[in-house]
């Protein structure tokens, strides 16, 4: 007979975890600590529970690219910014060092913003799992 909660659904869990942790010495409670750190750390940064979704802003019929990008990042709160970098910034000197029309980067950068939150979607739906939903993207 197994002195551990048995598995079950999230909750159990957690009480679980808590129970090997509660038998641990302090040594082994900073290791595993270190090692729960660890894992959260190589997982993007996905809150629980079901996505925020985007606050749509709307587009202003004369609108810069550098206006654009801060419209978007204030309509897309949840994404980490990093992972847009590339993507604006290549966006970014396309206008300015190439001469393309700032409509097209807008609508361009409307498509990145948009394609980042819906894999940021996914990823927090895997996250969840499968009893969880999160917003319909589309």
């Amino acid at each position: 007979m197994s002195v551990f909660p048995p598995p079950g659904p999230k909750g159990g869990a957690r009480q679980r975890l808590l129970a090997l942790f509660e038998r641990l010495g302090d040594g082994d409670r900073d290791t595993l600590i270190a090692f729960a750190e660890f894992l959260a750390a190589r997982r993007p940064a996905v809150p629980a529970g079901p996505p925020e979704p985007p606050r749509p802003i709307a587009r202003p019929e004369s609108e810069t690219v550098v206006a654009a990008i801060r419209r978007l990042s204030a309509s897309y709160p949840m994404l980490d910014r990093r992972r847009l970098l590339n993507t604006t910034s290549s966006l970014m000197a396309q206008h300015i060092l190439h001469g393309r029309a700032a409509a097209d980067v807008i609508d361009e950068l409307e498509r990145a913003f948009a394609t980042h939150y819906a894999e940021f979607v996914t990823a927090a739906r895997r996250q969840a799992g499968p009893d969880e939903e999160g917003p319909d993207v589309g």
